[in-house]
């Protein structure tokens, strides 16, 4: 089949290059005249394991193009998909679907053939009826079926999710959207990968509804965290416990300074907005989004009182390893990162910092802080360690040469890489997340 993948950010490249190793005919097209420049160059615009790779490797085979001009690219297509941004609207946290249905304009406009328009955009309920109604009021004379398709891709393990995914969720209101669909998801059939197919507005709430859910799991057992600390209980033995029940799950019980990223604090936003335009309130994922957010600045307070409280942390120094809201990416958006080294910073620290691929990224959203080209440059000097990002680069320091370092053999772990026995013996004052 041939597939049109507009957008070729996060989700759009990383779908279009693994549909075209399935064997389907990909276009990827961006408005970007500098994104599509560099990726004809095999530079990627974004960084996720394997992906140079497998672009490299499909657009060898002829299966992946990249191109600015939508009518060429979606012209004899089969399906296509919509993948740009759904930012949250300034003002009110709403989805902001501007991209949305300006791609939808255009494509009905240059529409040359039967085709399946695909919303792989986090998007709020009735989008895509907005999005058949925009397509339709262009005149087109071709046949369309608009279906919503949700991505659910983890940052770092994305290439592996959409090959072998928990489940493929496909909203769509007749046959013919059906049936292209069925077709462009035909080799996973083969892998037996679950199909579910239901309408297009519980399609677009399943997703929704999915992250909503996901960030209560992190939200709750960091709650449990701070109860273990005041009570003397273990949050890794709290987590185990619980997540062995089936019925709750091991996955997304691991405490530490909170969510980020691109999807979880925009998606939840998004939700409740949703709801308050139904009057259904979600009290539940309100309270996730609060609690949330306030915890990104505590986790900062944490190692301010690590330091000796506000009085005594004036001029000292501190090392932040980890800088992306989870390993193996270089997002930013919305990291603990910023909350903690912002706090850090108007208690009158001193701030420098390492990460292994986000430091880019995260120069124009911490201008106060010093960007190191190793660990151990961040940690020379320093008054606190603090690990905020649990990359592999961090969960072998040598510990030896972080003492003799640093001023102070003082470590702050929010994601728990290290045991606290371990950590005494090596002559640390240890901080962690939940642990005694």
């Amino acid at each position: 089949m041939k597939i049109a993948m507009v957008g070729s950010g996060y989700v759009g490249l990383v779908s279009g290059a693994c549909f075209a190793d399935f064997g389907h005919d990909v276009v990827c097209i961006d408005k970007d005249q500098g994104k599509i420049d560099r990726l004809h160059a095999g530079i990627m615009p974004i960084y996720e394991p394997g992906l140079d790779a497998l672009v490299d490797s499909n657009v060898k085979s002829g299966r992946l193009a990249f191109t600015t001009d939508l009518g060429e690219g979606i012209a004899g297509a089969d399906a296509i998909f919509i993948a740009v941004g759904t930012p949250s609207r300034r003002g009110d946290g709403h989805a902001d679907l501007t991209f949305v249905y300006e791609v939808a304009q255009e494509v009905g406009e240059k529409l040359s053939g039967a085709a399946v328009i695909v919303t792989k955009s986090t998007v709020p309920v009735g989008t895509g009826d907005e999005v058949e109604r925009i397509i339709r009021e262009t005149g087109t004379p071709h046949q369309f079926a608009v279906v919503s398709n949700p991505e659910f891709l983890r940052e770092g393990a994305a290439i592996g999710d959409f090959k072998r995914p928990d489940r493929i969720v496909i909203g769509a209101e007749d046959e013919f959207g059906r049936e292209v669909m069925r077709e462009v998801y035909r080799p996973l059939f083969l892998n037996e990968s679950p199909i579910l197919f239901t309408s297009r507005r519980t399609s677009e709430l399943i997703k929704y509804a999915a992250n909503a859910f996901l960030a209560t799991k992190i939200t709750f057992i960091n709650e449990m965290a701070d109860l273990c600390e005041k009570v003397g209980a273990n949050v890794q033995d709290v987590s185990r416990g619980i997540g062995m029940d089936n019925r709750i799950g091991a996955k997304f019980l691991h405490a530490g300074p909170g969510y980020g990223g691109s999807c979880f604090p925009k998606d939840t936003l998004a939700l409740l907005k949703t709801a308050e335009d139904y009057d259904s309130p979600t009290r539940i994922v309100e309270a996730v989004v609060k609690v949330n957010d306030s915890r990104k600045r505590a986790m900062g307070r944490k190692v301010v009182d690590a330091l000796g409280g506000f009085d005594e942390a004036r001029g000292k120094k501190a090392a932040l390893l980890g800088l992306t809201f989870k390993p193996n990416t270089d997002d930013m958006r919305d990291s603990p990162a910023i909350a903690v080294a912002q706090t850090l910073m108007d208690a009158g620290v001193d701030v420098a910092a390492y990460d292994p691929e986000g430091m880019e990224q995260a120069r124009p959203l911490l201008p106060g802080v010093t960007m190191c080209d190793s660990p151990y440059a961040a940690i020379e000097g320093a008054d606190v360690v603090v690990i905020v990002t649990e990359w592999d680069a961090f969960r072998a320091l040598d510990l030896k040469r972080v003492k003799e370092l640093a001023n102070a053999p003082v470590m702050v772990d929010l994601r728990n890489v290290y045991k606290p026995d371990d950590m005494r013996a090596a002559g640390f004052t240890y901080v962690s997340v939940g642990r005694a």
